[in-house]
């Protein structure tokens, strides 16, 4: 099976990367991610320490020297400023990661790539940011970006339908919704090829709901103390009386039970998915820092390895012969491994897109 080259930008802990592994049809070449204790993680997991600056000369001088086929980036959501002579993606992006992303792309020509970003970014800056990504890509790298179709007049038709993807559609109980812009060199499209749309479900079914992944014996020290939960209760008043139903929401209830969307800043994301389960023993209890006794209904945050669960990381992606070997290292905090986990993909999502991308590019050597 031949397998492609890619470079893996914005990488986080590698979801994207071990998305594409799993397919077998990928392999990593060089990865580029800034924050410290990311990189202490990516090179437990991976053996390869990703330490490198997507903004960089250096780096860039790297990705040009490496001979590899899809660009692979997460990328952070910025405002672009629409300013200057209108001299192109130079001018309109400048000063944003995506400039970045797309001066690599300019400079490398991949034969395709995978950006993904959070799910506002079709509608950030009433839909200006998107627009210059996607006239970026089509009208000046020359790309052909699926689910965009370029009209006569030369003006690009496309809809959120053909970028947007739930994680619950992939076999995961969390809903997650992001955008997926996958696209492909003109030069090695056939002619008259039609780009099929992005895969909007997967057959996997690796967790059925929320009682499938949760751990049956937890810390006391997940556990929510009694003036914390006032103090959500009260939030949670005072938001629903502005017309908001922001607040703390308890999830493992009912016949099918999902997760709401977790988040890198590990505070609001935890309390946006409380877990009800009994632990009488704990009740009343001081533990650790709480200033006041544990809740006597059972009200606890979800674990680091649950979220690696609603993930794909723990008990899917990571399993070498019927063994999960997904962990964290011991160096980076509990803190650290949410934050890692919500600003992370999921893996079932990417492993579904990689296939697609791998299928397409077979169809192109093939003339299809």
């Amino acid at each position: 099976m031949k397998k492609y080259k890619t470079v893996d930008l914005f990488c986080g802990i590698g979801g994207i990367r071990k998305g594409f592994e799993l397919t077998n049809g990928f392999q990593n070449l060089l990865s580029a991610e800034i924050d410290k204790y990311a990189c202490i993680t990516y090179e437990y997991l991976y053996g390869e320490n990703p330490l490198n600056d997507v903004t960089s000369d250096e780096f860039k001088e790297k990705v040009k020297k490496s001979n590899y086929d899809v660009l692979l980036a997460g990328f952070p959501c910025q405002s672009f400023s629409i300013a200057g002579d209108k001299k192109g993606f130079k001018d309109t992006t400048r000063g944003t990661l995506f400039f970045h992303v797309a001066d690599i792309i300019k400079e490398t020509k991949p034969k395709a790539f995978l950006l993904e970003n959070v799910e506002g970014l079709y509608r950030h800056d009433k839909g200006k940011t998107f627009k210059i990504i996607i006239d970026t890509l089509v009208k000046e790298l020359n790309y052909k970006i699926v689910g965009v179709d370029e009209l006569d007049n030369g003006e690009l038709k496309y809809n959120a339908e053909s970028f947007l993807r739930k994680t619950i559609d992939f076999g995961l109980p969390q809903k997650r919704v992001r955008t997926y812009i996958v696209g492909f060199s003109n030069e090695i499209i056939p002619q008259n090829y039609q780009l099929k749309p992005l895969p909007l479900k997967s057959k996997k079914v690796i967790f059925k709901n929320l009682y499938d992944l949760l751990e049956k014996d937890v810390s006391a020290k997940y556990y929510l103390s009694e003036q914390y939960i006032k103090t959500l209760e009260k939030h949670k008043a005072n938001h629903k009386s502005k017309g908001n139903g922001f607040g703390y929401k308890i999830v493992n209830n009912g016949d099918n039970p999902i997760a709401n969307t977790i988040l890198a800043t590990g505070g609001s994301g935890k309390e946006r998915n409380l877990v009800l389960q009994e632990r009488p023993e704990y009740y009343g209890q001081m533990f650790g820092s709480k200033q006041t006794p544990i809740n006597n209904q059972g009200i606890r945050v979800m674990t680091p390895m649950e979220w690696a669960r609603l993930q794909g990381f723990k008990d899917y992606a990571f399993v070498k012969n019927g063994i999960d070997t997904f962990s964290f290292p011991q160096t980076v905090s509990e803190t650290q491994q949410y934050k890692q986990l919500g600003n992370s993909v999921s893996i079932p999502v990417i492993e579904e897109i990689a296939t697609y991308i791998y299928q397409t590019l077979g169809e192109f050597k093939n003339g299809i």
